[in-house]
């Protein structure tokens, strides 16, 4: 796997360069396709006393989705390996994924040996019901000329408080609820969000261009 590494106002030892060589073997063992990875460290430094800290970005890009992960400390190599950590728990939740999407495939299932319908909540009528239908012994309700035009789209409101957390934790509770998307107010900018879902176990987060009122204020 091809890896570099790129400095932003930070300078790139050989220790540095060292470490990063015995992290990638950690990667590749649970992600063998991947062909690249890609290291950035951005060193910021603060007028305001804020003391100055380091953050090291992770791409991982090959046959499959594009992982990225990243970590910021006050120390280049701790937020190497709490970038690390995140993109292997990345890389290990999609695996057991696409396991999991193999042993237990969504939608409804025919069992040829029992005729049932298996993971679909819904129950066949019996032969007698379906009878009865057909011969009339059951009436089939029709609307009536004078009822609400018939619209086949329903749709379903429902209100929650709003939740201030980072995109990760919204990630991990959208993962929790077992939900394709999950709605938060980004803790970095106030912005209303959404994550979700995308193709090949990948995420994707959409923000309003506009700041949610502080949590104070919704509280009362």
């Amino acid at each position: 796997m091809d890896t570099s590494i790129v400095g932003v106002g930070v300078g790139i030892t050989d220790r540095f360069r060292s470490v990063v060589e015995e992290k990638v073997s950690r990667i590749e063992h649970l992600a063998p396709r991947a062909q690249a990875l890609e290291v950035k460290v951005t060193h910021r430094s603060y007028r305001n006393g804020r003391m100055e800290d380091d953050t090291v970005e992770l791409t991982l890009d090959g046959k499959g989705p594009v992982v990225r992960a990243e970590a910021t400390d006050a120390d280049k190599f701790a937020a190497l390996d709490l970038a690390v950590d995140k993109i292997s728990e990345q890389v290990r939740r999609a695996k057991q994924k696409r396991v999991d999407a193999r042993n237990h495939p969504r939608g409804a299932k025919f069992e040829k040996n029992t005729g049932e319908l298996a993971g679909i909540d819904v129950e066949p009528a019996s032969v007698d019901v379906l009878r009865a239908v057909a011969t009339g012994s059951i009436p089939v309700q029709s609307e009536s000329a004078d009822e609400d035009e018939y619209c086949p789209v329903v749709i379903r409101q429902k209100e929650f408080g709003p939740e201030w957390m980072t995109v990760e934790d919204a990630v991990d509770r959208m993962e929790l609820v077992g939900h394709d998307f999950f709605l938060f107010i980004d803790a970095r900018t106030d912005h209303p969000s959404v994550v979700y879902r995308r193709k090949g176990w990948d995420y994707g987060v959409i923000a309003l261009a506009t700041q949610a009122a502080p949590a104070a204020q919704v509280a009362s």
